[in-house]
């Protein structure tokens, strides 16, 4: 959807390098169609492909734990008691539910909000996070007009507010409002709107929309395992606590994703499930020593960041330099008319290692891996300054950026 809507706003608004497109149309049944068959099933379709080469068997059920050795699986109108070795519970997570504000036909999750048959003109998100940012940024592009309340003083929580200062300004030229600060009391819906009352800046307010997403967190799916039934130790959240090798409390059962604190995300998942199943297989690698998490919001433009920050470098007080490159000195990035954002490194002052990296900007999502595969293997700024980069490239900027930690005059301080 978010690439449909940048293509939606190259073909409906004339270009600064002289393109225009007269007429241009969106079927959007045809591209609900296209989201579901062509992408999300022929990717289920692939993962279902794998465990039928790996002679997976798949049971297709409800599972509640018995006891610590035993999970008894439901399916329809009957059910099995499986005894098992060793088990991994990867249940994922579910989206929170305001009390006064319950989920209905107007008023959606963030799955509900994916799978409109209409495109509206209008939305409301109340959550400014990294899935309500998204989402509302997908639409916004798509040409529905977009008002997001959030209950910190900043949106896009967990990154700064340096980095996130270019997708707000972007969101607000596109007419989108944000209210932070603000509290959302109750929301009413109707056959053709919803309307939601809210509190910000000492005052009442009341919005209308086509549609109101919600998207204030997640929860952990621990609540009907039957996890009472076992040792299995949650925290206060209900996440499942684990140690590095995603090990419960008990010996034999492990837990991965969105059940374990940290980021929701589905790459730490993956990650999480290599180590599982190396531990169960008592293979070396079973042990996570991940520095460096790369987390990313696909918004305009896009946000990236990975290992520590600089708040994280204040907080630690760590001995680290702050280095800043922006993408207005960077050719391709001039080219393809996106120059707004920046690539930052943070660097080790003694042993001159990469040690956090932060990117906002065209495809801050594929260039911000060179930067975590650096820190994951302790690369130093002379390292990536001395690999050649092609030119014209968005990841030269990694590269000036690099010569520029290391004291270089570029032109970037010119500009």
């Amino acid at each position: 959807m978010i690439n449909v809507g940048h293509n939606y706003q190259l073909m409906t608004h004339e270009q600064p390098y002289g393109l225009k497109s007269r007429g241009a149309s969106l079927d959007w049944q045809k591209t609900q169609d296209w989201k579901q068959h062509k992408v999300v099933d022929v990717l289920t379709g692939g993962v279902a492909m794998l465990l039928k080469k790996n002679h997976v068997k798949v049971i297709r059920g409800s599972a509640t734990f018995t006891d610590n050795e035993q999970i008894n699986v439901v399916e329809e109108d009957s059910h099995e008691l499986f005894n098992f070795k060793n088990i991994i519970i990867a249940t994922g997570s579910h989206p929170v539910q305001i009390p006064s504000i319950p989920f209905g036909k107007r008023i959606l999750d963030s799955t509900g909000a994916l799978a409109l048959k209409e495109i509206p003109k209008s939305l409301i998100v109340i959550g400014g996070g990294v899935i309500g940012f998204e989402i509302g940024s997908a639409y916004q592009n798509l040409g529905a007009k977009v008002t997001i309340i959030e209950g910190l003083d900043h949106v896009l929580n967990g990154f700064d507010a340096e980095l996130i200062k270019p997708v707000i300004d972007d969101f607000k030229a596109k007419g989108g409002q944000i209210y932070t600060s603000a509290q959302a009391n109750s929301a009413k819906q109707d056959d053709k709107e919803v309307s939601v009352e809210f509190q910000s800046a000492g005052e009442n307010k009341t919005i209308s929309a086509d549609y109101l997403l919600v998207s204030v967190g997640r929860r952990p799916n621990t609540d009907q395992l039957g996890l009472n039934n076992t040792d299995i130790q949650l925290d206060d959240h209900h996440f499942i606590k684990t140690d590095l090798s995603q090990k419960t409390n008990v010996a034999h059962i492990y837990a991965i994703g969105d059940v374990t604190s940290g980021p929701g995300l589905a790459h730490k998942a993956s990650f999480q499930a290599k180590i599982a199943a190396a531990a169960i297989a008592q293979a070396e690698n079973a042990v996570d020593m991940h520095y460096s998490l790369p987390s990313v919001a696909y918004t305009d433009p896009e946000l990236a960041t990975t290992g520590e920050t600089p708040t994280s470098v204040a907080e630690k007080k760590l001995a680290a330099k702050v280095f800043k490159f922006p993408f207005a000195a960077n050719g391709r990035a001039l080219a393809i008319d996106q120059a707004k954002g920046f690539v930052r490194v943070i660097v080790d002052d003694k042993s001159q290692a990469v040690i956090g990296a932060q990117i906002v900007g065209p495809q801050a999502s594929e260039l911000i891996s060179q930067l975590s595969l650096a820190i994951e293997n302790g690369l130093t700024v002379d390292d990536i300054s001395l690999t050649i980069y092609p030119h014209p490239t968005l990841s030269e900027s990694i590269m000036d950026l690099s010569e520029l930690a290391k004291g270089f005059q570029l032109i970037c301080e010119v500009i």
